[in-house]
């Protein structure tokens, strides 16, 4: 299969990445960490107003009614500049459920979310912890199989300590009802396997273009920085380095890719490719942030440099919606129920 990104796709990205440069820079990410909620202001009504949250939310209801692979580039260009908050849950899974699910009153969300003027917080698991849940106004949440939609009215949050400070953890405590349940039995069940497809392909996505920032930093770095009167980029040593991050990413990038076209076009193997995709995302990304935490050397320890804030990202999203063993187990499985070896 020949696969290539089209002109409009890549236009898209090049006008989300123009908007980050400008309003997510390294200062104001920064200051999100200060901030109580963790946000760089403003920034998700601009992501709304450019469409990127309501990609794969219909026209109808003020989205742009696309597909998984308009979606990727925009979640991987998210991820090389550690946007802040919660943005591929909300593009990749809360949409989705909501336009697939919400139906009367419930509707409205759909709409004010895709804008980037309400806030939604997914847990989906049996995880007690959410990102993002302390700014949201909507929370999709999973109790015994069902799928619960819950006004921030009607949950409690506990603030937890986050290794991001961009990207808060919060411990959420709520009553499921009749009236909060969103779906239930069969329908349920696969609305959430397919927004755990959905979502640790987009973490995939994150995961890769925190990986291509921490590669296009380092490598910055070492042209710069000198020992022994020579560039420290100019030794064999670190060329190695960056030469097995590089190939890295450049492994995990197409299965991203391919996994967000399996999506797009129902591809019966979609979950497998889910998993292939996060699986070597994961990999990519925390090994690019040990080899450029090697070449930064004692700066890349340093809470003053910009580094760590791209490397604590890539820590949390390696891990979430399962870590690189748990899908490399669920690749294996599928292999052998289809009778491999």
């Amino acid at each position: 299969m020949r696969f290539a990104f089209t002109p409009e796709q890549l236009a898209a990205r090049s006008s989300l990445r123009g908007l980050l440069e400008r309003e997510c820079t390294p200062a104001r990410l920064r200051g999100a960490w200060s901030e109580p909620d963790g946000r760089v202001p403003e920034l998700s009504e601009q992501l709304g107003a450019l469409g990127v949250l309501g990609v794969l939310c219909p026209e109808g209801d003020g989205g742009l009614g696309l597909s998984e692979t308009d979606l990727v580039l925009l979640l991987e260009e998210c991820g090389r500049f550690a946007v802040p908050g919660t943005v591929a849950e909300t593009a990749a899974v809360a949409v989705p459920l909501l336009r697939d699910l919400a139906t009367g009153s419930r509707r409205r969300w759909v709409r004010s979310i895709a804008a980037g003027e309400a806030m939604v917080s997914v847990g989906l698991g049996e995880s007690p912890l959410v990102a993002g849940a302390g700014c949201a106004d909507l929370f999709l949440l999973e109790h015994q199989g069902e799928i619960h939609a819950v006004e921030a009215d009607a949950v409690d949050v506990e603030p937890r300590r986050s290794v991001d400070g961009a990207r808060r953890l919060f411990r959420v405590r709520w009553v499921p009802s009749f009236a909060t349940r969103l779906a239930q039995a069969d329908v349920a069940r696969r609305a959430l396997a397919e927004s755990r497809d959905r979502g640790a392909v987009a973490a995939a996505a994150e995961l890769v273009g925190l990986a291509r920032r921490m590669l296009e930093t380092t490598v910055e770095y070492v042209k710069t920085r000198h020992q022994f009167g020579k560039p420290v980029g100019s030794f064999q040593a670190v060329k190695h380095h960056l030469a097995d991050a590089l190939l890295a990413v450049e492994m995990a990038a197409p299965a991203v890719y391919r996994s967000a076209y399996s999506q797009a076009h129902a591809d019966p193997d979609r979950s497998l490719h889910a998993s292939m995709a996060k699986a070597l995302a994961s990999d990519a990304a925390t090994l690019v942030a040990r080899k450029a935490l090697q070449c930064h050397g004692a700066m890349g320890y340093a809470f003053e440099g910009d580094l760590h804030m791209w490397m604590k990202r890539a820590w949390t999203r390696s891990a979430d919606w399962g870590d690189a063993a748990s899908h490399r187990a669920r690749v294996l499985s599928g292999i052998l129920a289809e009778g491999g070896t």
